[in-house]
């Protein structure tokens, strides 16, 4: 298909933002399917490129009538997250560290959005009373040594807030280190710029951001650009996969995705297992798929290119899941099957 005539504000990603594409949302009553519809226009340029609506990243973005269908066992807030808040845009389920949702607005909209619940119901931005009422539940709890800022996506903040809110993050002596989940390297590449850079720089904290990769179509010129000057910034990048059915569930699409991101300075960081969120189903793939993946991964590309597959259970957190190799125990030693199918013996 051919690329759509790009006009003069292309690389103003507010103009991005207000230009939306909205494919086939008028198909989907707010009934019958939860998720926001919204593509940013580089996005969805480089859908119609790469396979169109059935594509890799078409399948991530455009609705379904599938969507209807609601499993059983799948739910709008498939993490337990809501039982769990603190504080106003706050969530704990671990001792030691918090999620702090600071935006409901996202570059693109996924169809497969763990808070779909979230954005999707217009939630108002965490306004700076409830920002404050946040940080100084924070301040309050010494156990806590992680914030993961997080949302919709904190990148499409202004500069001018994001710098505060790291300035403010930053003089609390208990932290050990400040993380953002991000997709706009990807969705909206041209909102990285100099002053981002300059407003995101590591203060006394080190600061981590989470960059979520799907597919390696996605890691455009644009995008490298992006995160590579995100690495230059100082700012220390991880990638987060969501394993998706028909988007990258075989060996080959997986592997080259985890290289080109290692490429791009992306340390491949978790492959998740699709969350059961509602009208979810026709991208999940089964648990047993992905682990025959994972063993397709280990042993046959290097370390640094092999995530940690996780599933994230309600209310219960990340479990890892790994391939099983024991062939057998005794009172003496371990039977493993290694990299090839090799089996050995190793002493206890």
């Amino acid at each position: 298909m051919n690329a759509i005539i790009r006009p003069p504000k292309w690389s103003d990603w507010r103009w991005q933002l207000r230009n939306m594409h909205r494919p086939g949302g008028e198909d989907l009553s707010d009934q019958e399917s939860q998720f926001e519809v919204g593509v940013t226009p580089y996005f969805w340029d480089l859908v119609q490129r790469t396979g169109g609506v059935d594509g890799p990243l078409g399948r991530q973005v455009v609705p379904s009538e599938l969507e209807r269908s609601v499993a059983p066992f799948e739910h709008a807030d498939p993490l337990g997250e809501d039982p769990h808040r603190v504080a106003p845009g706050l969530v704990r389920k671990y001792p030691d560290r918090v999620l702090l949702l600071v935006t409901d607005t996202c570059a693109s909209y996924c169809r497969y959005c763990t808070r779909s619940r979230w954005v999707a119901g217009h939630t108002e931005p965490l306004g700076s009373d409830a920002l404050a009422a946040a940080i100084d539940w924070i301040k309050a709890h010494p156990e806590i040594r992680d914030v993961l800022v997080s949302g919709g996506d904190p990148l499409l903040l202004s500069n001018r807030r994001l710098s505060k809110l790291l300035d403010q993050l930053n003089e609390i002596d208990h932290l050990r280190l400040i993380r953002i989940g991000s997709r706009v390297p990807v969705f909206a590449p041209m909102r990285v710029d100099e002053a981002l850079c300059e407003a995101l720089r590591p203060r006394k904290i080190p600061l981590f951001m989470n960059v979520h990769i799907n597919h390696h179509a996605e890691l455009t010129e644009a995008s490298r650009q992006a995160l590579r000057s995100l690495g230059a910034a100082g700012i220390s990048l991880g990638g987060q996969t969501v394993l998706l059915r028909g988007v990258n569930d075989d060996i080959d699409s997986l592997r080259e995705t985890m290289y080109r991101m290692l490429q791009c300075g992306v340390r491949p960081y978790y492959l998740f297992h699709c969350d059961p969120v509602r009208g979810s189903a026709h991208l999940r793939t089964s648990v047993d798929k992905g682990l025959e993946l994972m063993k397709e991964l280990v042993g046959h590309v290097s370390g640094m290119a092999v995530p940690k597959y996780c599933i994230d259970l309600k209310g219960a957190g990340k479990v890892p899941l790994w391939p099983d190799y024991v062939v057998d125990a005794d009172e003496q030693s371990w039977t493993f099957r290694g990299y090839g199918g090799v089996v050995q013996r190793y002493p206890r």
